[in-house]
């Protein structure tokens, strides 16, 4: 049964629905993008490895790339969020990009840097969103830097953790031991 937002949300999406531009239409993304994530990322500590560093950037931005290609990302989050609500598009971009992008550089065997994983819950009218961060080994999220394929729209979004202030970033673990936690409690 369809409930009445997903009716007025459908009534605001679907005019929309021709607005976006296919993902692999996008240009690819622009070198010097690629160099300042790199920048970034070598800017956590003086320890991380500058051929790693580039070869994270270069995955991140074509990892992101990919997803969207893969999950027809056209248009801005809340309208594609409507069209999945709605059944139009499939679920799961943000977990399978920041569990795949995990894994990605897992194999690639870097030994300088890290991926955590990070939820911003929900409130007011935002809903919760995860997403991926990138650190120097054995920092911790929180001196990391953002990678956000979602927030522009299957366009990646990077920006060190402590500079987004759109978002209240905390350990996945944390938020999902804390959710657990009122579950028990509520019996």
């Amino acid at each position: 049964m369809i409930s009445r937002r997903q009716v007025l949300m459908g009534g605001l999406a679907l005019p929309l629905a021709a607005c976006g531009t296919a993902p692999e239409k996008r240009a690819l993304a622009a070198p010097s993008e690629i160099t300042r994530l790199e920048a970034q990322i070598l800017a956590m500590s003086a320890d991380v490895d500058p051929d790693e560093a580039r070869r994270a950037a270069e995955i991140a931005f074509a990892h992101t790339r990919a997803l969207a290609i893969q999950y027809q990302i056209t248009d801005p989050p809340l309208i594609h969020n409507t069209k999945v609500n709605m059944g139009l598009k499939p679920r799961g971009l943000c977990w399978h990009w920041a569990e795949d992008l995990e894994k990605r550089l897992d194999a690639e065997g870097f030994e300088t840097l890290e991926m955590n994983r990070a939820i911003a819950e929900g409130r007011g009218i935002r809903i919760d969103h995860s997403t991926a961060i990138i650190s120097a080994f054995g920092t911790g999220y929180a001196a990391g830097v953002v990678l956000d394929p979602w927030r522009n729209g299957g366009e990646l979004f990077f920006a060190p953790v402590s500079e987004d202030t759109r978002y209240a970033w905390e350990a996945r673990e944390l938020v999902l031991r804390r959710r657990a936690d009122l579950r028990d409690a509520a019996g």
